[in-house]
């Protein structure tokens, strides 16, 4: 990104009424994609957990997702803020649903009254043996352990 744009950045405090609660994200909104190595140095300069980056497209948003060190698959807090930023600044009508591109799929976001309603991709399970110290670790017998595909982005 050249150094004379200055795209919108936004913090956003996810899962919260009020200020200074929640799960705060960053959401940077682009003009069109950026370099993912532009996007993960901005994303270590705000050292949130999460930042997101959306970009307009003709059928939704491109979204992707940056901690200070490494881009993920997926962020449920910082797609929450990332819609709710869209809606805010009217780049999205809040009586759309807004579609994201994502690595780990499309996700699709809409609100509904007062809540917001998410649509993620689910992995299946499959049963896994638990290593032996991991029922004291619980201070339970767990009845259940399992395994997924794990997401995640090769870095560029």
């Amino acid at each position: 990104m050249p150094a004379t744009m200055t795209p919108p950045l936004f913090i956003v405090d996810a899962f919260a009424a009020a200020p200074f609660t929640g799960n705060p994200a960053a959401v940077c909104v682009l003009p069109a994609p950026a370099a993912p190595r532009w996007m993960q140095r901005v994303a270590a300069e705000m050292n949130q957990s999460e930042t997101a980056f959306v970009s307009p497209r003709a059928d939704g948003w491109d979204l992707r997702w940056f901690t200070p060190k490494i881009e993920v698959a997926l962020c449920g807090h910082a797609t929450l803020a990332s819609a709710q930023v869209l809606w805010e600044t009217g780049r999205v009508p809040r009586s759309e649903v807004i579609r994201f591109w994502t690595a780990s799929g499309v996700l699709n976001v809409r609100a509904v009254d007062a809540r917001i309603e998410m649509d993620f991709p689910a992995k299946p399970v499959a049963p896994a043996v638990a290593p032996p110290e991991f029922a004291e670790a619980l201070g339970a017998t767990p009845v259940f352990v399992g395994r997924s595909e794990l997401l995640g982005v090769t870095p560029d």
